[in-house]
This record gives structure tokens, sequence and C-alpha cells, in this order.
């Protein structure tokens, strides 16, 4: 019988979390109630042996091997097209239902199956996204109202702490997690993104202009467009380590992160907000150069480079 379900892991250079990620993966998906699932990994040109140790401890796993690092976006999409999607392909030869996991989660027992099972059991729900925790148990926030000014100056500008959590901040009440109930949402988080099969159909893929960040906000925008609502489902719980990808590349980590935002305004949004955007990131990005030049803790290369990186974001505004 084909899949119901098809997951898929974006890998660069991050081997053994990527194996944490399919082992607890595939622990969860030889649960009694789990979907049929395929599981796909698109290896971007990782130098770590990945490949190799994927194929050996996980022989099912089908390997994408990328000759480049194509990034989130595009390397999602390769196992995308390579199941079907964007070509005349028979519903019948799809899954019901594409899963997004990223490759430093650690799934815990029966999240796919809540997830999944909560994809094709909520009202008018095109996706859905898990509860987010830190290795150390801390809650993250696995889902967020749609990016706007506010935001902007939250993340670069002083403000007081008690609004870091707030509607202000683009954030959904620390409760809401802690309840078993769904609750709709403006996006989740990319790290887990369990998508219909009529919604990749009705909206086609991510949008590649996003090498890294922002990608999944776009794509949620153009879903929710399309009639489509989305889902926080505190339920299904994964545990997310986050950036250890980004990480490897801090200062062109932080040039894509802004590219992505200002495409994100630019394409959205109207150009008097766009041009408010721009304003706050200049300043913003200036009064980092300015905490960079004084950072202790940072080589003296390790602040050139981050210097250099925002100077950049500031040129090509």
């Amino acid at each position: 019988m084909s899949a119901e379900l098809a997951v898929i892991i974006v890998n660069w250079n991050t081997r053994d979390l990527t194996l944490d990620a399919l082992e607890t993966l595939y622990s969860d998906l030889q649960q009694r109630a789990a979907p049929r699932a395929d599981v796909w990994v698109v290896d971007n040109a990782s130098t770590d042996e990945s490949v190799a140790t994927i194929q050996e401890r996980f022989p099912k796993t089908r390997i994408i091997e990328s000759k480049e690092n194509l990034g989130f976006a595009a390397g999602n999409n390769a196992a995308l097209r390579e199941l079907g999607f964007g070509r005349n392909t028979p519903d019948a030869n799809l899954p019901r239902a594409v899963y997004l996991l990223n490759s430093d989660t650690r799934t815990r027992t029966g999240a796919t199956t809540i997830l999944y099972q909560a994809l094709f059991s909520l009202p008018n729900a095109g996706v859905v996204g898990a509860r987010l925790t830190y290795a150390e148990g801390g809650l993250q926030h696995a889902a967020f109202r749609f990016p706007g000014l506010t935001q902007l100056w939250f993340e670069l500008m002083p403000a007081p702490s008690r609004f870091y959590d707030s509607r202000l901040n683009g954030r959904y009440p620390l409760h809401l997690y802690s309840s078993s109930r769904p609750f709709v949402v403006d996006h989740t988080l990319g790290a887990t993104m369990m998508i219909r099969r009529e919604v990749i159909q009705q909206t086609g893929l991510f949008d590649e202009g996003y090498y890294m960040y922002a990608e999944e906000i776009d794509w949620s925008w153009r879903i929710r467009e399309a009639g489509w609502d989305i889902y926080c489902v505190p339920a299904a719980h994964v545990t997310h380590l986050g950036g250890r990808s980004t990480d490897q590349v801090r200062p062109q980590s932080v040039i894509n992160l802004w590219q992505s935002r200002l495409l994100f305004f630019a394409k959205y949004y109207p150009r008097w907000k766009l041009y408010l955007a721009k304003r706050i990131i200049h300043r913003g990005i200036q009064r980092k150069i300015k905490q960079t030049r004084s950072h202790s803790s940072l080589s003296e290369a390790e602040r050139d480079a981050l210097i250099e990186a925002y100077q950049t974001i500031i040129n090509q505004m």
C-alpha cells in the first residue's frame, strides 16, 4: 500500500542530530495507530558522512543527495517534487499529507499520530504543528502571528521584557500550550509542519526566493489566503534544539535572516509598511554593530565577520 504520510527532513552537516531525529521518528511511527509513512532525507552536500551513516542506520530512508547546499525551502521542494507535487500526479499516487520535520528535533511518543489525526479531524485544517520544548524541557513558542512592525521593534530595540510573550510580539498566550486543545494560529514554526495534500496542490511549494528563514511564514500566508486554517496541536510534543545548522555559518545566517524578513514585507505589505520596516531594521542593525564592537566574548575575527554581515544588510536596503 502507498504511504499515507511522507516525512521530509533536510540535513546539512548535522549527522548526529539527524540520526537522533530519525531514531525518535521511526520509533514513533511504530506505534499502533501511526500512519503508514515514507521518510525522506534531503542532504544539502554535507561533508560529515551524513549520507553513508543514515543509509547504514536507517536503510528504509529515501535519500536525495544534492551537490550543493540548497537551503531549507529548495531542499524541501526537491523532495516534494520527487513525491510528485508540482506535476499532474494522480491523488492516489500522492501521500495524504506531508510532514516537514527539522533535523534538530526529537519526536515524543505519539506526536506524529496525534498531528496526523488532528489534520484530518479539525475543522478546515490545512496545516498542523506540534507543541515544542527546548532540550532542557522549557517551553518554546511553536506558533506565531504574522510579523509586523512591533515584532521588528521587539527584536532589534530595547523594550519592556514583560511584553516579550505578548500579542505585541506576535506570541500566543502560554496557557494555550498547556491545554490539550488545538488552537488556530497564523503560522507554525517550520520545525514541525504537517500539510494536507490538497493544500500543497492548491498553493504550490515553498517560494525558493527565501534561502533560509521566513519561508514557512510565506507559505502559511498563501495557505491562509487560500481559505485553510492552521493549528498548533499541544497534545503532540516534539523537542526542538534549534539553530544547529545555521550556527555553522552565523554571519551568513544573519544576512539570510534579514534578507528574508525584507522579502516578506516587500511581497505582502504596502509600501509605507515596508518603508517603516526598513527604518526600524536600519536603526536596529546599527545598534547591533555598536554592541558587537564591544562584545568581549567574541574574537576579533568573529566580531569583524558579524559587523561585515550587518553592514551587508544595511547596504542592501
